[in-house]
């Protein structure tokens, strides 16, 4: 694991050139190619070799693998740099040559952001920055920060902020995730605070990209490509800090706080229809969860009654019921399930009618005996260590749904109303014999990009980030996520996903709320796949980000920044050519 240092003085670019041989990627954080052929080779090559490449930089043809294994490549060039002048060399390459670039983190995740399924790779270049791109340094000062490059992974982040006695308040579940990755995405937890509860100095309940006080970047500067460093006071950092990988951002700084303990706690014996109970309803809901203690993720697994519950609150000593916990991934009966436990059901599920009630019911009693077995119905230590539960082993599904921006107080509301639409419709096609979806809903809630969290001078939010305010609804504090996950190549499956997409964005709209989509999941769908769906590329999506914005700062004036700043389109592909023309 990387190693905390204090530093007074450190420039980013000494800092990245160092970060190699001083810190460490983690095992989390590593990925091996099914094989990795470097450019040169005798024989094997299946790709041209590109011409003129930079000497000193080393370009292998390895194999990609998305997480739901829905985009794969057999070969495509991948670049591996030691230092950021070995990306602004490659950019440069790369803009002489016609080729484009992309960032390649932990690749974890569904969108083709990166690479384009079925789209011709012989001019594009993975440039892989968890290799070496991957220091992580603690500062002094205040806001506390830390300093990371791009392809440092939120476990070595939040290892180094531990061992100063910081942490971060709302993190994803996958602590394998790179930091640029996660920014790209604006990735956000499932945490808000419990009633009452304030946000200490340092924290947010927004997304990640809310922590950023500075970040570099390669940029386009008039004559050439060249590194920029942009700061929080600086309006043109706005777009960059959820950039859908349109940049290449090298490194960042993000705030901390104190770190937290905190709390989890899994339920297992309660009905849906008692915690997805409407607005105000007595009993054990969802509302009430996040209103006494905060966090809250409900995972529900298809056709069976009980989802399990996990509640996270903020607890400074041990509760005398808690399993206090050293370290993440505390849940093994999830983690490993292995990813052949996917390819075999999703195989299954294509021809037989049965397959998706038995396996709900088997996730379920497979948590349930987990929880206990594993003791971690109730574990209490410091923020990561309780927060982190994805690992790379994690059975891999597909995954599709939104954020509905709304008031807290309609917590309730949305989520009964949701969780009544969707059984509703399941139980619809199991009538029908049809059963599009195999995988659980999972339903979480955070809080919004807030500025008053930002504890340096700042010019505003991230101008694209799912959780970005809207300024016509200051009422408007809460993000509630609704995803439903599935096999992939499961029959019928992206035809729910399209149904369920038009559901939410014509239901969850108006003077009470707003729908935008989850940038590392899946959107805009048809019948036949995901991110294909032209209407809603060209014209619902933009829309919800010049909905309640100024002018001056919405999806339009974003894109014309990313122009801006890469006129040459070397941080392109074919589908984000559609999406950021």
């Amino acid at each position: 694991m990387p190693v905390s240092k204090k530093s007074a003085g450190l420039s980013r670019r000494g800092f990245l050139a160092a970060g190699a041989g001083a810190l460490a990627v983690t095992a989390m954080g590593g990925w091996t190619p099914v094989y990795a052929l470097p450019s040169g080779s005798s024989g094997g090559a299946t790709l041209p070799e590109p011409p003129n490449f930079p000497s000193g930089i080393d370009l292998t043809q390895q194999a990609y693998e998305n997480w739901s294994k829905e985009i794969q490549l057999d070969s495509v060039w991948t670049a591996t740099p030691k230092n950021a002048n070995d990306v602004v060399t490659l950019t440069n390459w790369a803009h002489a040559n016609g080729y484009t670039l992309r960032p390649r983190g932990a690749m974890h995740g569904w969108t083709p952001l990166t690479v384009v399924q079925g789209a011709s790779v012989a001019k594009v270049i993975l440039v892989d920055t968890t290799k070496h791109l991957n220091g992580v340094v603690v500062n002094g000062g205040s806001p506390a920060t830390v300093t990371a490059g791009a392809g440092a992974t939120l476990d070595d982040i939040t290892t180094a902020l531990q061992n100063d006695g910081l942490g971060i308040a709302n993190l994803p579940a996958p602590g394998v995730l790179t930091i640029g990755g996660a920014l790209a995405v604006n990735a956000h937890g499932a945490a808000l605070p419990a009633e009452g509860q304030s946000t200490l100095d340092g924290h947010t309940y927004g997304s990640l990209s809310n922590l950023v006080t500075s970040l570099t970047a390669v940029v386009w500067n008039g004559t050439e490509y060249a590194e920029r460093t942009f700061t929080r006071s600086d309006p043109k950092i706005k777009p960059l800090l959820t950039a859908l990988g349109r940049t290449f951002i090298t490194s960042v700084t993000l705030q901390a706080g104190p770190n937290l303990r905190m709390r989890c706690q899994s339920y297992t014996d309660i009905p849906w229809t008692e915690l997805f109970a409407a607005k105000g309803a007595s009993g054990r809901t969802f509302e009430s969860f996040v209103k006494a203690n905060g966090g809250a993720e409900a995972i529900w697994y298809p056709f069976t009654e009980k989802p399990w519950m996990k509640v996270w609150s903020v607890a400074p000593t041990k509760p005398a019921a808690s399993r206090e916990v050293t370290g993440p991934y505390n849940y093994p009966f999830s983690d490993n399930l292995g990813d052949n436990t996917a390819d075999l059901i999703g195989g299954v599920t294509s021809g037989s009618a049965t397959t998706a009630p038995t396996f709900g019911s088997l996730m379920y009693s497979q948590t349930v005996s987990g929880l206990k077995s594993s003791e971690s119905a109730d574990i209490w230590g410091w923020s990561k260590d309780v927060q982190f539960y994805i690992k790379a082993s994690t059975l891999r599904l597909t995954e599709g749904g939104g954020a509905v921006i709304t008031k807290r107080e309609n917590i309730g509301k949305v989520i009964h109303e949701f969780a009544e639409w969707f059984n509703d419709r399941v139980e619809y096609y199991r009538d029908l014999g049809e059963y599009p979806l195999n995988g659980p809903v999972e339903i979480r809630c955070c809080g919004l990009d807030e500025q008053g969290d930002v504890k340096v001078a700042t010019a505003g939010g991230p101008t694209i980030s799912s959780v970005r305010p809207r300024q016509d609804h200051p009422e408007w504090d809460t993000a509630i996520w609704l995803n439903v996950l599935g096999v992939p190549g499961t029959k019928g499956m992206f035809a729910f996903y399209r149904e369920m997409e038009q559901w939410m964005r014509s239901h969850f709209t108006g003077s009470e709320y707003a729908f935008r989509p989850e940038w590392s999941k899946g959107w805009a769908f048809t019948d036949a796949k995901p991110y294909t769906n032209g209407a809603i590329i060209s014209n619902d999506l933009p829309n919800s980000y010049r909905e309640g914005v100024p002018g001056s700062d919405n999806w339009d004036t974003a894109v014309a920044v990313f122009n801006e700043f890469d006129p040459n389109r070397v941080y392109s592909n074919t589908f984000m050519d559609q999406l950021l023309p």
